[in-house]
C-alpha cells in the first residue's frame, strides 16, 4: 500500500508542476483584465452630496403602500463606514410594500452606464435570510416614467459585505411598470437611478454605503439573443418555426459576430425519430448585423396514428458574443386523438376521460390559483401545472390597454400548452362595476347605486356590457357579483351590496344572466360572456362592528352572529337564487359565522363544511366550483397543513394562494398522501373546475378573442352606464320643486366631488383602493353640468363670490376606499369633510341650493338638512357624469329609491328595514320623483289603489301591481318623512319586492295615516 500511495503522490506532484504555468497565466490574465477595467464611478457616497428629495428634483426619497410603509432614512456617522464617514441607515416595518429610490433630476440628462459591467454597494448584513429587491430605471422621460429592471440579493450574512450585481443579472419587471414597454432592452445609455424594495412582514433595520459602477462592459451587455416565444405548440406532423433575433442597446449594429448553436435536446418527452426529426446547426450574425435581425430554426414533427398526450422537444441554444435567452424554448407536439379533446362528446364524458388520465400532481395544479405578478413570464404555469391565474386589484399589464391584456393572458395560456394535457388556464379578475381594471373601459355605478335603480332589466344590461368588455381582453372569469346583504353602513364594503334587503338583492341577480347568459351555461363559450362568481358566501354583510381581528379593520372580515332563521332569510336567500340562476362559481367570505345555538361559536367561512358542502353543494345543489378569497384559507387558525386540509375538506375546490402557490401544492399533496384529504374529494374539486373550463370553450379556444375589443368604452356601452347613473340618483328632498333645473338658470357649482372622476368612480377603479383625480376617461359631474347650463361658475371651495346666482349645486362626499380600509373607525367616518361642510354652508346661505352626496354609503347630513333645498344621494355613479346631469336638468325623471336606510346619527347603526325601533333620516325605499304628477285624493285614492293591487296580485299581473304601488308611494311621500311614517313605508318596499302588492299598499296607507 505504501508503494501505491508514494506513486500516486509523485504523479500528483508532477501534475501540479505541469499545471503551475497554466495557473500563473490565468492569474496574470485576470490581473491584466482588472488592470484594464476603468476606475469605479461613484453613484452615492452618502456623505451628504445627494439630498433627501423627491421628483422632479434629484435625490433620495421613500415610498410605500400606505402611510406606515415608507421606511425612515438618515445619514449616520459610523466608525466602520466602508467609505467616508457616513452611511445611509434606515428602519422599516412594512405590511404591503415599501422602499426607497434615488432618482436623478428630471431637468438634467439621464446617465450613461453602458460602459460598465455592473453596480455594487456595501450592505450591513443582518443575517435575516430576507431578499431585498434592487431595481434599475432605464430609458423613458424621467425616473418615474422609465422601464424597471430588477434583481435581488439575500441578506444571509453578518456585517459589511460588498454586493456586486452585473447588469446581466437584471430582468425586465413583469408585475409592475410605471409606463408601457419602451423597448424591453436594458440599454443603460439613459439610466435614471435605482430603487430598493425592503422585506415585508417584520420590523427591520439596514445600513448601506458607497454605491458605484464597476468593471468594463463587453458586447454581451449590449447585445442579447431572444426567441419570439418560450413555447411553440404544433400539430402532430407539422413543422414548428422558432425565430431567433439579436438586439442591441440603442439598436446599434453588432461590433463583433454573434453565433447561436442550436440542437434539439433529448431531455423532453418526445422521442427523436418517432415523434420528430432531430435538428442541429449554427446561426451566425456577423459583425455589422443590424439590431433586430432574425434567423429561423425549423423543427419537423412526425405523424403517427396513436392518440397521445402533448410531448415536448427542448431546443437548446448556445450563444457566443451576446446574452442568451432567459430560458430554453420548447416545441410542443399537441395532444391529439384523446376523448376529452372531442368537442362533440358531452361535457361530463370529457371531464371523466381527462380526470382518469391525470396524476395527483396535475390535479393539485388545477386546484391552485396564483397571482399573475407572482409567476413572472409564466414558467411556473408549466412547472406547477397551474389551473388558474388572477389579477388582484391594480395588477395590470403595461400599458394598461385591451391589447396588452390579451397579449399577457395569451402568453400565460401558451405556457399551459406545454403541460401534458394542455389544460387551459381560467383567468379571473374583479370586474365589479364594469371592467374596472382597464383604463378606458366603461365604469358602471357600484352595486349600491344599481340597488337604487330597482331596475332588474337595466342591471342585467350592465352585466352584459361588463362581460363583453372583460371577455374581449381575454378574461373568461369575473369575481362578481357580490350578493352581500349590507346591514351596517360602517362596513367598508357597503357599496359592493345592492342593499340591506335580501329581496332587493335577489331581484337584481339578473346581473348573473348579463354576465353568463342562459342559466344552463350554454352561452358561456360566447365571446361576450364570462363565468360569474357569487360572493361572499355567506353573511359578510352582517358582521358586527368591532368584531374584526384583521389589522386595523373594525367590521370587515369580522363575525356575523345570527339565528338559523335570520341566516336563512337574510343572508342565504340570495345564494339560493344565484344557484337557481346557474352561477358558475361561489367565493366564501373572509368573515366568521356564529349561528346561535349550534354550539360551534364563530367559525371562519373558509372552514365551514356544514355551509359549503352541506348547504351550498348538497341542499341547494350547486354544481359549479368554490374558489377561495385572496389568501382566505390563511385566516383559518392553524398551520399551513391544517388550513389546506380544513378548507379543501370543507368544500373549497380552487384555492387562491397568490404568492404561496408552491407551498399550497406541497401541503395539499402531503395531506392526500397522509389520507387526511381523500382522493375522492380532490377528484370532485377537479371535476367541477374542468366542467366550467369545458363550458367556457377554453379547450377549443384558449386564446383571447379580441373581436369585441372595439366596443370597449364605446358610446353604446357608455349609454348603458349613463342610464344606470341616472336611475341610481335618489332625490331625498326637493323643497318647492327646485329640481329639475332650467338651462337658463345661473348656476354656482362647488364641492370636492364636483370635478373628480376618481371620487365619483370609487374604490376598485384601476387599482384596489381607487384614487382621487383623473384616473380614468369619462365625464365628471361638473363637465356634465356645463353641457346643460348657459351660465355656470365653479369654485371647488366656494371661495368665489356667491352673489347673483339662481341656484347652487354643491357636490360633496367621500374619497375612494375598498374593503376594511374603508371601515368607519379605520381612518373613516360618515361625516362630510370640514371643507365640504364649509362649501355647503357658504353656498346654501347665499342662494337656493342642491346638495349631491357622492359616496358609497349614507353620510350624516341631518344638522344641515334645514339649510338644503334639494338633497340627492348620487352614490358612486362611475364615469358617466352625464347621467347625473340628465336627472338634474329634467331630461330624465328622478326614479331612484334608497337601497339602504339613511340614518340620523351613527348611534342608530345598525338600522334596517323591519327593525322594531325605526326612526331614520330617510327610510329604506324613499325616493322622490320629478316629471310625475302625484295622484290626488289622499286616503280615498289609497284605498282604491289597495283594491286594485290585490286584484293584480291574484291575477299575477306584476307590472300592473308594481305601478299601483308606485302611485301609492307618491301619495305618501308628499307627506314628508316622520317617525310614524318611516317604518310602514320601508316595510311596503320590502313587500313590493316580494310580489305582495296588496299588502304593500296597506302598509303605505298605514304610513299615510301615521304621518
Amino acid at each position: 500500500m505504501r508503494s501505491v500511495r508514494r506513486t500516486a503522490l509523485l504523479a500528483s506532484a508532477a501534475l501540479l508542476t505541469a499545471l503551475l504555468p497554466l495557473a500563473q497565466a490565468q492569474a496574470q490574465a485576470q490581473a491584466q483584465a482588472q488592470a484594464d477595467d476603468p476606475p469605479p464611478v461613484p453613484v452615492d457616497r452618502f456623505e451628504g452630496e445627494v439630498p433627501f428629495a423627491g421628483p422632479p428634483d434629484g435625490g433620495i426619497f421613500t415610498w410605500g403602500s400606505d402611510t406606515d410603509d415608507p421606511p425612515t432614512l438618515r445619514l449616520t456617522s459610523r466608525d466602520d463606514a466602508p467609505e467616508g464617514d457616513k452611511v445611509l441607515t434606515g428602519t422599516y416595518d412594512i405590511s404591503g410594500y415599501g422602499g426607497f429610490t434615488h432618482d436623478f433630476a428630471f431637468a438634467e440628462p439621464a446617465h450613461d452606464w453602458s460602459a460598465h459591467q455592473g453596480i455594487r454597494f456595501w450592505w450591513d448584513g443582518q443575517n435575516n435570510g430576507k431578499k431585498i429587491a434592487f431595481e434599475l430605471k432605464d430609458g423613458g422621460a424621467n425616473g418615474e416614467a422609465s422601464e424597471l429592471w430588477t434583481t435581488s440579493f439575500t441578506d444571509d450574512f453578518t456585517g459589511w459585505k460588498q454586493i456586486e450585481i452585473p447588469f446581466t443579472d437584471f430582468v425586465y419587471r413583469t408585475d409592475y411598470q410605471p409606463v408601457g414597454g419602451i423597448d424591453h432592452v436594458l440599454g443603460l445609455t439613459e439610466t435614471w437611478g435605482y430603487a430598493l424594495t425592503l422585506p415585508v412582514g417584520a420590523p427591520g433595520q439596514f445600513a448601506m454605503d458607497d454605491v458605484e459602477l464597476y468593471g468594463r462592459a463587453d458586447q454581451s451587455l449590449r447585445a442579447n439573443v431572444t426567441t419570439d416565444s418560450a413555447v411553440y405548440p404544433v400539430a402532430q406532423g407539422k413543422t414548428a418555426t422558432v425565430k431567433v433575433t439579436v438586439a442591441t442597446t440603442g439598436s446599434a449594429p453588432l461590433d463583433e459576430p454573434v453565433t447561436v448553436a442550436y440542437e434539439t435536446a433529448t431531455t423532453g418527452t418526445a422521442e427523436p425519430g418517432k415523434d420528430y426529426t432531430p435538428v442541429s446547426g449554427t446561426l451566425t450574425f456577423p459583425a455589422g448585423t443590424a439590431s433586430g435581425t432574425t434567423r429561423t430554426v425549423q423543427v419537423p414533427t412526425l405523424k403517427e396514428k396513436a392518440a397521445e398526450a402533448a410531448e415536448t422537444i427542448p431546443l437548446r441554444l448556445t450563444v457566443t458574443g451576446a446574452k442568451a435567452p432567459a430560458e430554453t424554448p420548447q416545441v410542443v407536439i399537441d395532444a391529439h386523438g384523446l376523448p376529452y379533446l372531442n368537442s362533440k362528446l358531452p361535457v361530463r364524458q370529457r371531464v371523466a376521460d381527462l380526470l382518469s388520465r391525470m396524476s395527483l400532481e396535475e390535479k393539485a395544479g388545477q386546484m391552485t390559483q396564483a397571482e399573475r405578478g407572482a409567476v413572472g413570464t409564466g414558467g411556473d404555469v408549466t412547472a406547477y401545472a397551474l389551473g388558474s391565474l388572477l389579477s388582484g386589484g391594480g395588477s395590470t399589464p403595461t400599458p394598461n390597454t385591451p391589447e396588452a391584456w390579451a397579449r399577457m393572458i395569451d402568453s400565460f395560456q401558451l405556457r399551459a400548452r406545454a403541460t401534458r394535457f394542455q389544460i387551459p388556464l381560467i383567468y379571473g379578475v374583479d370586474a365589479v362595476h364594469g371592467h374596472n381594471n382597464l383604463v378606458g373601459a366603461t365604469v358602471m355605478p357600484h352595486n349600491i347605486g344599481l340597488g337604487a335603480t330597482r331596475d332588474p332589466q337595466l342591471v342585467q344590461q350592465t352585466g352584459a356590457v361588463t362581460a363583453a368588455e372583460v371577455r374581449a381582453t381575454g378574461i373568461p372569469w369575473d369575481f362578481a357579483p357580490c350578493l352581500c346583504v349590507t346591514r351596517d353602513e360602517r362596513w367598508g364594503r357597503s357599496y359592493e351590496s345592492f342593499g340591506e334587503d335580501p329581496a332587493l338583492v335577489e331581484s337584481l341577480e339578473t346581473i348573473i344572466q348579463g354576465l353568463q347568459g342562459a342559466r344552463n351555461g350554454k352561452d358561456l363559450d360566447r365571446n361576450d360572456k364570462v363565468l360569474a362568481t357569487a360572493k361572499h358566501f355567506v353573511g359578510d354583510g352582517g358582521t358586527a362592528y368591532g368584531s374584526s381581528t384583521t389589522g386595523t379593520y373594525t367590521i370587515d372580515q369580522g363575525v356575523t352572529t345570527v339565528t338559523r332563521g335570520q341566516l336563512e332569510a337574510v343572508h342565504l336567500a340570495p345564494y339560493e337564487t344565484a344557484v337557481d340562476r346557474g352561477v358558475g362559481t361561489v367565493m366564501p367570505s373572509y368573515s366568521s359565522l356564529d349561528v346561535v345555538g349550534d354550539g360551534l361559536g364563530p367559525v371562519k367561512m373558509h372552514a365551514r363544511a356544514d355551509m359549503i358542502n352541506g348547504v351550498l353543494k348538497q341542499r341547494l345543489g350547486f354544481d359549479g366550483f368554490v374558489i377561495s378569497d385572496w389568501d382566505g384559507i390563511d385566516q383559518i387558525p392553524g398551520d399551513r397543513a391544517f388550513d389546506v386540509r380544513t378548507s379543501v375538506n370543507a368544500g373549497v375546490d380552487m384555492v387562491m394562494v397568490p404568492y404561496a402557490y408552491r407551498d399550497f401544492q406541497t401541503a395539499l399533496l402531503a395531506e392526500v398522501h397522509a389520507g387526511r384529504v381523500s382522493e375522492k374529494r380532490v377528484d370532485d374539486a377537479v371535476s367541477r373546475i374542468l366542467t366550467q373550463k369545458f363550458r367556457l370553450g377554453l379547450f377549443e379556444k384558449p386564446y383571447a378573442d379580441t373581436s369585441g375589443a372595439s366596443a370597449i368604452g364605446s358610446q353604446k356601452h357608455r349609454a348603458v352606464a349613463r342610464q344606470a347613473a341616472a336611475e341610481s340618483q335618489v332625490l331625498l328632498k326637493n323643497d318647492q320643486g327646485l329640481l329639475p333645473l332650467a338651462r337658463t338658470q345661473k348656476v354656482y357649482v362647488a364641492g370636492s366631488n364636483a370635478d373628480d372622476i376618481g371620487n365619483q368612480s370609487g374604490g376598485w377603479t384601476v387599482t384596489w383602493q381607487g384614487s382621487s383625480g383623473a384616473t380614468v376617461p369619462g365625464t365628471t359631474i361638473l363637465e356634465a353640468l356645463r353641457k346643460n347650463s348657459a351660465t355656470l361658475t365653479y369654485s371647488k371651495d366656494a371661495s368665489a363670490p356667491t352673489s347673483g346666482y339662481d341656484v347652487g349645486v354643491v357636490v360633496v362626499g367621500e374619497t375612494p376606499y375598498a374593503e376594511g380600509v374603508g371601515d368607519v373607525g379605520n381612518g373613516h367616518d360618515l361625516e362630510l369633510s370640514a371643507a365640504d361642510k364649509a362649501a355647503v354652508d357658504t353656498v346654501c346661505a347665499a342662494m337656493k341650493c342642491v346638495v349631491l352626496i357622492v359616496s358609497g354609503r349614507p353620510q350624516l347630513i341631518g344638522d344641515r338638512l334645514g339649510e338644503i333645498d334639494s338633497l340627492v344621494a348620487s352614490w358612486l355613479p362611475g364615469t358617466e357624469g352625464d347621467g347625473v346631469a340628465d336627472v338634474l336638468y329634467g331630461k330624465r325623471p328622478f326614479t331612484g329609491q334608497l337601497p339602504v336606510t339613511w340614518p340620523k346619527s351613527e348611534a342608530q347603526l345598525p338600522i334596517n328595514v323591519g327593525d322594531p325601533s325605526y326612526d331614520p333620516q330617510f327610510p329604506y325605499g324613499w325616493g322622490l320623483t320629478t316629471l310625475t304628477k302625484v295622484p290626488a285624493g289622499g286616503l280615498t285614492t289609497l284605498k282604491a289603489l289597495g283594491l286594485a293591487a290585490r286584484a293584480a296580485e291574484r291575477a299575477g299581473a306584476d307590472e300592473a301591481g308594481r305601478a299601483l304601488v308606485a302611485k301609492a308611494r307618491l301619495i305618501v311621500q308628499a307627506k314628508g318623512v316622520t317617525a310614524g311614517l318611516a317604518g310602514p313605508f320601508a316595510d311596503a318596499d320590502h313587500l313590493l319586492l316580494t310580489g305582495r302588492y296588496g299588502a304593500a299598499v296597506e302598509k303605505l296607507t298605514a304610513a299615510w295615516r301615521a304621518a
